[in-house]
């Protein structure tokens, strides 16, 4: 079975976030094992220098590094774009390939240190629009669920 690791920056605190993340981290289980895991925001000021939030994203992307296995997906707004069958595609190509698991990286308000996310086997974005991280795992939870009834010929997908 896959495994798949969403490493977000960042915790969940509202409750309904929790529980959205709960109900697909359930449909997955089936699938694939998921892996959630949450490093440390880094705290800034609301007004922060270029400097410091320069520094704070190096630090959350030190923290990222531990925690990523396998193939490394980032979330980038300036990523590519894919069709959910592709999507579903793509994670069916990589496990033909032998990757048996994947990381993806959500990153906090500040976003990712640029040179965290160049390094990372591919930057996919969900969109042009920016979205919270909150809301971002769960779109991401969803796309992985869609992705895999796509794959496996589950009605879930229209």
């Amino acid at each position: 079975m896959m495994s798949v690791n969403i490493i977000c920056v960042g915790t969940l605190k509202e409750d309904y976030w929790v529980e959205a993340c709960r109900e697909y981290e359930k449909r997955l289980s089936s699938f694939v094992k998921i892996n959630l895991i949450e490093v440390k925001e880094s705290l800034l000021k609301h007004n922060a220098s270029v400097a410091e939030i320069k520094k704070a994203k190096f630090e959350e992307a030190q923290l990222i590094n531990s925690k990523i296995k396998g193939f490394v997906i980032v979330l980038e707004v300036k990523g590519i774009n894919l069709t959910s069958e592709a999507f579903a595609n793509k994670i069916s190509e990589l496990n033909v390939n032998g990757i048996s698991e994947i990381s993806f990286v959500i990153g906090g308000s500040n976003g990712l240190d640029k040179e965290f996310s160049k390094s990372a086997n591919m930057q996919l974005s969900f969109s042009h629009f920016t979205f919270s991280h909150q809301l971002m795992r769960v779109i991401l939870l969803e796309q992985i669920y869609r992705a895999m009834c796509i794959k496996n010929n589950k009605t879930y997908h229209k």
